[in-house]
């Protein structure tokens, strides 16, 4: 009787070790998932479509702390326009916690009530991407900077010579530019110009906690966000939001498979006439796109979860539940730059 209880004790006990155990090993499991994708799987494949951000923009290596220094003053010269008012900032705006975006559909100009007709793209790591503008006009950002300062709806200035002069007659640029280009014979030209404000551009790189997590810090974004970006490669937002930038890298049509509401901007066709651009824009990335709204080229949505909701649809030809769009939302969230939590400006003192 005594061995008949002790093997029943026995029993008893290993059982209750035995489903504790495998309690803590489906714990564990499940834990490690994030939906139907493993914790490790999921990195993986995070890698394998994402990248870490480079530190420094294709050219910066070249840019001197002379040339850096200029290009930021001029960044902010509201003497760059026909006013007197309006600067690169204006429309970009680096100040306090803002992204290098007004916040506007579209951005008003130096003359009250002139406005573009495209959404101010921020400047924040545009460096990286391979073309500037959303029709893809400019090459780079030298060519960019040019711009928008002899544009009339925009700075408003009538020729480079104009802005030279004016530029010249400011003392304290005659010593900038004779630093920054002390081998040039001629020292403040507008190539010069444009060059020095696309060097403090290079410098506007962000990190976000996303770029922690592709890292190897796994914890860097949480379960919430790991399902955002699960389901954002699973309805295949990657296809075009991918790599480093999280898009920037290609020309897409807007309304793919389902038409956008606006018609009238055909995109890059309107550089290039060709009929297959027609509605062709530039991809823009997706970091810190939770500080860029409104969206879209023409700035038509204001809410975050309904810009992914109409992508899902125009692009994808998917609906999505509000819980999906949440999701993904919080992922997108988590491509912010770090700074943002604190108010801080991306832009170098």
């Amino acid at each position: 009787m005594r061995k008949l209880v002790l093997l029943i004790t026995i029993a008893f006990f290993g059982y209750t070790l035995f489903t504790a155990c495998n309690s803590d090993k489906k714990a564990d499991t499940k834990t490690a998932e994030v939906g139907t994708i493993n914790e490790e799987e999921l990195h993986t494949k995070a890698k394998a479509i994402f990248k870490v951000l480079d530190d420094k923009m294709p050219g910066a290596d070249k840019d001197t702390p002379a040339l850096v220094a200029l290009g930021k003053k001029l960044y902010f010269e509201t003497k760059l326009s026909s006013t007197g008012t309006q600067s690169c900032n204006s429309c970009h705006n680096l100040n306090g916690g803002n992204a290098g975006v007004d916040n506007m559909a579209t951005s008003e100009g130096a003359v009250k009530g002139n406005f573009g007709n495209r959404n101010s793209p921020t400047t924040l790591n545009a460096g990286f991407h391979f073309v500037q503008f959303w029709d893809g006009r400019a090459i780079d950002l030298k060519e960019q900077a040019k711009g928008p300062i002899l544009n009339p709806v925009e700075m408003g200035m009538k020729d480079e010579k104009t802005v030279v002069k004016v530029i010249s007659s400011v003392p304290e640029y005659k010593t900038m530019f004779a630093e920054a280009y002390s081998e040039a014979k001629d020292k403040i030209t507008y190539d010069n110009l444009a060059n020095a404000i696309a060097a403090f551009e290079r410098t506007l790189v962000s990190k976000s906690r996303f770029d922690d997590y592709l890292a190897g810090d796994k914890n860097a974004i949480n379960s919430d966000e790991k399902k955002g970006m699960a389901l954002f490669m699973e309805s295949g937002c990657n296809t075009c939001h991918g790599g480093a930038l999280l898009g920037g890298n290609m020309y897409q049509k807007m309304g793919l498979i389902n038409p956008y509401s606006n018609t009238k901007d055909m995109g890059r066709f309107e550089v290039t006439k060709n009929e297959a651009d027609k509605f062709m824009f530039k991809v823009p990335s997706l970091r810190n796109v939770g500080k860029t709204a409104p969206y879209f080229h023409d700035g038509a949505v204001k809410d975050l979860n309904e810009a992914v909701k109409q992508m899902a649809w125009m692009q994808l030809n998917k609906k999505l539940t509000d819980s999906e769009i949440s999701s993904i939302v919080k992922f997108l969230i988590s491509l912010s730059d770090k700074r943002f939590d604190q108010n801080l400006s991306i832009a170098k003192n």
